[in-house]
């Protein structure tokens, strides 16, 4: 996504009842968000935490995470990008950026692109789907990378090592969700394979996936709460 230079309890609706010259005046509810919601939007930035969304953080915050941040069935945002759904999008994108809406939808291509379409993470165990084929294997904790981008700001790789399972699944997998201590993941963009040093140095292919039970329109909006 960058050239490297170097290196979700759900809110509850309150209502409060206040007494005025005799009278009780129910105030308004808040507003209420369902658990999914909540799970969705918890990596979105605000505040302090927009610095570190955006890349901006000090060495001593990044702190390790496991598997369980990712825990879940996870869809590709690819094909969305293929069918036009996320058009608005790329048009938003336009809007704010230096390219216009079909060179991010250019950009964006290659860096969705996967054959990829799901994942399942459940404890140890990640399983890759390429249509109905599974491919599955347990993986452990191998450290984090810090990345400094162009631009100057960072990112951090959380990695993760195949202990055992298919063949065919990939030795390493890395995780990027804007995210550098453990939290977690409302999305997140994969690099997978047998090098771990090689797959640091892959920044214009990462395979971005988003929670199974949210439709394209709602990945769309999501992406456009960012």
């Amino acid at each position: 996504m960058h050239n490297i230079v170097t290196r979700p309890a759900r809110a509850l609706a309150l209502v409060s009842a206040l007494a005025l010259a005799g009278q009780a005046v129910s105030a308004g509810a808040a507003h209420a968000r369902s658990s999914k919601e909540h799970d969705h939007a918890h990596g979105h930035a605000h505040g302090a935490k927009s610095e570190v969304y955006n890349g901006y953080f000090r060495d001593e915050q990044v702190k390790p995470r496991t598997l369980e941040d990712w825990e879940g069935e996870w869809q590709s945002v690819y094909p969305y990008l293929l069918d036009g759904t996320l058009n608005p999008v790329m048009a938003e994108k336009a809007k704010r950026g230096d390219k216009s809406a079909s060179e991010y939808r250019a950009y964006y291509k290659a860096g969705y692109k996967t054959d990829v379409d799901r994942i399942v993470i459940a404890g140890k165990s990640v399983t890759f789907f390429r249509g109905k084929q599974p491919t599955k294997a347990n993986y452990v904790p191998d450290g984090y990378e810090i990345l400094t981008y162009a631009k100057g700001n960072r990112g951090v790789r959380f990695i993760f090592r195949k202990e055992d399972g298919d063949e065919a699944a990939p030795r390493f997998i890395q995780f990027s969700d804007h995210m550098i201590a453990p939290d977690i993941a409302d999305h997140y963009h994969l690099y997978w394979g047998d090098d771990r040093a090689a797959l640091l140095k892959e920044v214009t292919n990462w395979p971005t996936y988003y929670p199974a039970d949210l439709t394209g329109k709602q990945i769309a909006e999501e992406m456009l709460a960012h």
